[in-house]
């Protein structure tokens, strides 16, 4: 069954046998259009189920009042906390946002990127996937004139404002936490160097072990997806060494949580035989037997930052603005599985 054709302006006029331009200005409630051709307007409409055309008004105006967000997955505390908080201020702002995913796939970030340049969003704020090396799709929002804000991750090569946490320090705050409760080997199952944020956590962590005179054992380093079952493989691992850790620092709450199910299931005592850290603060990591010690992320003041650094671009639009980056300090959620 063919797809029922969308209704117009024109088809609306057609009926009422006035034209598009009347129906126009009777949609946006124009004074020189009287009240009962208005009534009759979005009747008609109503009938026919006509939906306004966004992209040809912003095409028009030059302004669509929505702002394009990428997230690498919604199934986070962490971007479902941030998508909450930034989606607030923009409301409140008169801004409706486009939610999109990529899956920490460098292509469909691709695609998400040319989606929202064909709607015509007034701004883009991205963290990005995984995956993602070339930053070609993302020099291509610049070249088109529109706010880029990355937030979590990005690069410093596109020289764009940039909101989130001192990752770097992160793993100083961790390790010196580990090494107070007399840690001596302490393993780190870390993301992606290619990724900005992990290539900080792995390098703080690296120097840290300098800071508080422990050596540095290419066998306790390990990078990964940091998903569940990458906790769980890795840990197994971790475990089959002949001098294993006697602490474990995760770049990620969920891959923390995969190497808690294998250590729970080996009978080794956390914290008594081995000591656990992950990153994130996600909600399970206090319901979890024992419960996960975890960066707090700030995510709320991520999501609203980030926003009101968009909004600031459009504020003054004439202005060069200056580089806006906002790095927040680490705080580390002590619990059970470090203590």
């Amino acid at each position: 069954m063919a797809n029922k054709k969308r209704a117009t302006l024109k088809d609306i006029a057609n009926v009422l046998n006035i034209s598009p331009a009347a129906v126009s200005k009777a949609m946006h409630d124009d004074s020189r259009i009287s009240d009962k051709t208005k009534q009759a307007v979005k009747r008609v409409a109503k009938e026919l189920n006509y939906q306004p055309n966004h992209i040809a008004s912003a095409l028009r105006k030059g302004k669509s009042n929505l702002v394009g967000v990428i997230v690498p997955r919604t199934n986070s505390n962490f971007f479902s906390s941030v998508l909450e908080n930034m989606e607030a201020v923009l409301n409140k702002a008169g801004y409706n946002i486009i939610i999109t995913q990529s899956n920490e796939s460098f292509e469909k970030e691709c695609k998400n990127i040319d989606t929202l340049l064909y709607s015509q969003v007034d701004g883009i704020i991205a963290s990005m996937a995984n995956e993602t090396v070339d930053l070609s799709h993302y020099e291509k929002i610049k070249a088109n004139g529109i706010p880029l804000i990355l937030f979590d991750r990005g690069e410093n090569d596109l020289n764009v404002d940039y909101v989130g946490i001192n990752d770097y320090d992160s793993s100083h705050v961790i390790v010196k936490h580990l090494v107070d409760k007399g840690c001596k080997r302490i393993a780190h199952i870390g993301g992606y160097r290619r990724t900005r944020i992990f290539n900080n956590r792995i390098r703080g962590y690296v120097d840290a072990l300098k800071t508080n005179n422990l050596p540095f054992d290419d066998s306790l380093i390990v990078e990964s997806s940091l998903r569940l079952e990458d906790g769980r493989r890795e840990m197994e691992r971790l475990l089959k060494l002949k001098n294993r850790p006697d602490a474990v620092y995760i770049a990620s709450d969920y891959a923390a949580l995969g190497a808690l199910q294998v250590l729970n299931e080996n009978d080794i005592n956390v914290p008594e035989d081995i000591r656990l850290v992950g990153f994130g603060n996600e909600p399970f990591t206090s319901l979890v037997t024992p419960s996960i010690s975890s960066i707090e992320q700030h995510s709320k003041d991520i999501g609203r930052l980030a926003a009101e650094t968009f909004l600031n671009h459009i504020a003054q639009p004439e202005i060069k603005q200056t580089l806006n980056k906002i790095i927040l300090d680490a705080e580390l959620i002590i619990r059970d599985s470090s203590t």
